[in-house]
């Protein structure tokens, strides 16, 4: 309130001065332009001049206020149309989710009327013509896409792969990735769909040139990268096989695969039953017997069954020193009967067997003992192993009636 007063207080003397001056000395002002002239004392001059500079300051405000409201219309108008492509977009995708092809495809190619990025509107719409079947209309969809962003290159090429190769047309995939793969760190997904190409043509040599990329650029999980690294060093051993010189082969490939996988199960088994099926018995031997002193595998003890070496005994002796440390192995007791036969050593093979068979029923077992004791003049326990084969390789039989044993006696 105070300062309310000082103020009303400092205008009113302010304006006591004015007007004292006024009366003082009121000025003159004289304007001419032309024929016309305008006399009048300064003080009016100086009202009339601000009056004219606020009108002119006024009608420039409104002018700006008309041009700028013409571009915020503008604005506005675009705005709405981006809104309603964006809206358009977002129901595109929906219906692509949603599997609707047709419908998901004009939306998306609507949306991209007013779009600022149609790249994805072109993308999607391309895909939604692939799953309609329509191979022209994916391809125009593909080229409208490339137009819309230069930069779109590598996304058009990945996009086109990737359809290609759930067509199963994977020629036709690797020959646009190849293209696409210039530079695997920018776009590591290449390296996927390389991986995926190369499988389906079961190139496994260049799956194998892949894997250090794949490893790289962490392109697939770790244990997804193992299985696929077992797999492949597998296929090469087996293609190997079938070589004139197999054995020399084998060695090649098995020289090539990583340390860690010439340690693993998988792998190892495949190397040993692909040189057994080839009658590569000394290398067999040796690989079996340095991996079993690694890591113990019963699948491979059964392998060292079928090894046919020179000499049996050496052989038998070589497995039974593994006895004690697993007296309990089913696999083991059925390799050392496997051995003592073919070393005609009948009754440790009988031996053997029977105790393989107490440890595990399985139909080979019961064969090798029902093959044995024939040979040993006892076919009627050699038929009661026989009949169990046959019963425990046929798990599928249906459930039927059987007709009691002293009915069918009473017949006969």
């Amino acid at each position: 309130m105070r300062r309310l007063f000082i103020l009303v207080l400092i205008a009113l003397l302010a304006g006591v001065g004015v007007v004292a001056i006024i009366e003082t000395d009121p000025g003159y002002v004289l304007v001419a332009y032309g024929n016309y002239t305008v006399e009048t004392s300064l003080w009016v001059g100086v009202v009339l001049l601000t009056v004219f500079t606020l009108l002119i300051y006024l009608v420039v405000r409104l002018i700006r206020r008309l041009v700028g409201g013409q571009q915020s219309l503008t604005s506005w108008v675009s705005g709405r149309r981006a809104r309603a492509s964006s809206r358009l977009t977002t129901r595109g995708l929906i219906s692509y989710i949603e599997g609707n092809w047709t419908r998901a495809r004009r939306q998306l190619l609507r949306g991209a009327r007013n779009s600022e990025a149609p790249l994805i509107n072109y993308l999607m719409a391309a895909r939604s013509s692939y799953r309609l079947n329509e191979p022209d209309k994916m391809r125009e969809y593909l080229g409208a896409a490339e137009d819309a962003e230069s930069e779109a290159g590598i996304a058009v090429e990945l996009t086109q792969a990737e359809l290609r190769l759930h067509s199963g047309k994977y020629e036709q995939a690797l020959a646009t990735l190849v293209r696409a793969r210039r530079n695997a760190g920018r776009h590591p997904y290449v390296l996927d769909l390389l991986h995926r190409a190369y499988y389906g043509l079961k190139d496994w040599p260049e799956l194998a040139a892949l894997l250090p990329e794949l490893k790289k650029y962490k392109v697939m999980s770790p244990e997804a990268l193992e299985e696929l690294e077992r797999e492949v060093y597998t296929q090469k051993l087996s293609a190997s096989a079938v070589d004139v010189d197999a054995a020399s082969a084998l060695q090649r490939v098995w020289q090539k695969v990583p340390t860690h996988l010439k340690n693993d199960p998988a792998v190892i088994y495949a190397y040993v039953d692909l040189l057994v099926q080839g009658e590569h018995y000394a290398a067999a031997d040796k690989v079996i017997v340095r991996a079993l002193k690694q890591h113990w595998d019963s699948n491979l003890v059964r392998e060292y069954g079928y090894v046919v070496g020179q000499d049996s005994a050496k052989q038998l002796a070589t497995a039974e020193a593994w006895l004690p440390a697993h007296p309990d192995d089913a696999q083991l007791l059925l390799t050392l009967g496997r051995l003592a036969a073919r070393g005609e050593l009948w009754g440790k093979a009988r031996d053997y067997f029977e105790r393989s068979y107490r440890q595990e029923r399985t139909a080979e077992v019961c064969a090798e003992l029902g093959r044995l004791l024939v040979a040993l003049g006892e076919p009627k326990v050699a038929g009661a192993y026989y009949r169990e084969g046959l019963l425990l390789r046929e798990t599928g039989l249906p459930e039927l009636p059987m007709p009691e044993r002293s009915a069918v006696q009473a017949k006969s």
